[in-house]
């Protein structure tokens, strides 16, 4: 009879423990008193694609997008953001972008390899009905027109940081103009010319200075250099041993091939604000410095911080089934020995 009591009691015992433990455990869609964690969070997958990863101006961009979205997340919401290197090949940021849409991204932000190829992938995001922010690389207007309320465009006007350089050049002194002869001799520095940002700056830097000048110009060299700071030293060092003091000014589209083209100049014995003038695009740290310094005319600030915190509304704003304008803009400001120190 005591064997029997302590089968039943131990039976018990066990059923008791299963029973807690059912209630207790598992995986419940809804709220519990467990440490006041919410399981019903809401989890939005966000797929980012940089044209490429080594770029210096982007480099900023996509770390602080991936930054502003951590600060976003809550309790009850979470952004899980995959950042991938489009590697500068269209291909591979295409294959990225399949695998996004794949595996189901509720957004995506896309920095193209090549503008145009936008059409292409707002075709592929209206299939699938996934909303696609596209920075730094403008597509054509007719591209914006395709999927309206669900891309956009986030940047800046690639017409005003032109306009900006050449009121650098422009607003000085001498207007640039060193020989005095009434013409500005200088060399442009080109991006990629498929870029409008390449387009724009390469046009209107120009333009605009001749309508605040007065001045005529005479445009002594330009060469592509891809965005890259070696390829902008190697292209001002031969374009200076081309013309030697004839160069008055040397343009570009932006900071990195400032940065070589202020190594070149400085090699051939040339300096800024003397014998010289430069400008860039972007207030990259390095640049802001030499401007600080006399190293270079002056920049003008592409506001990363102000763009990708955009570009992330934009996503938060799509996965909650807002509608998204065409276009958000967010100005440019030119950065000059008198207001640098603000950006340093």
């Amino acid at each position: 009879m005591k064997k029997l009591f302590a089968f039943l009691a131990s039976a018990l015992m066990v059923l008791s423990l299963a029973a807690c433990s059912n209630n207790g455990g598992g995986n419940n869609d809804t709220p519990t008193d467990n440490g006041g964690a919410n399981t019903d969070k809401k989890v939005y997958n966000i797929g980012v694609s940089i044209y490429k990863f080594d770029d210096n101006f982007m480099t900023l961009y996509r770390k602080e997008i991936e930054s502003y979205f951590k600060t976003l997340n809550t309790d009850e919401v979470e952004y899980q953001v995959t950042i991938q290197d489009g590697k500068g090949d269209m291909a591979e940021q295409t294959n990225q972008i399949d695998n996004f849409i794949a595996q189901d991204y509720d957004a995506l932000i896309i920095n193209l390899v090549q503008a145009t190829s936008a059409a292409t992938v707002i075709d592929k995001c209206e299939a699938a009905n996934k909303p696609c922010i596209f920075i730094n690389r403008e597509p054509s207007e007719e591209d914006m027109k395709k999927f309206p309320g669900m891309i956009t465009y986030v940047g800046a006007d690639a017409r005003q940081s032109g306009k900006y350089q050449g009121e650098l050049i422009a607003d000085l002194p001498n207007k640039g103009d060193l020989n005095g002869d009434g013409v500005l001799q200088y060399v442009m520095v080109v991006g990629d010319p498929e870029n409008v940002d390449a387009k724009y700056r390469t046009e209107f830097s120009i333009s605009q200075y001749e309508a605040v000048s007065g001045l005529k110009v005479e445009k002594l060299d330009e060469q592509r250099g891809d965005w890259d700071q070696a390829k902008g030293q190697e292209i001002v060092a031969n374009a200076l041993t081309q013309y030697g003091d004839k160069i008055e000014a040397v343009f570009c589209n932006n900071d990195a091939m400032a940065l070589g083209a202020a190594q070149a100049i400085t090699a051939a014995g040339r300096k800024v604000g003397e014998d010289i003038y430069l400008v860039g695009v972007d207030a990259l740290a390095e640049a802001v410095d030499l401007v600080s310094t006399g190293g270079m005319t002056g920049t003008v600030l592409n506001d990363h911080i102000n763009q990708s915190h955009k570009a992330v509304d934009c996503a938060v704003m799509a996965v909650n089934g807002d509608k998204l304008d065409a276009y958000y803009w967010i100005d440019y400001i030119k950065v000059t020995p008198e207001n640098v120190d603000k950006y340093k």
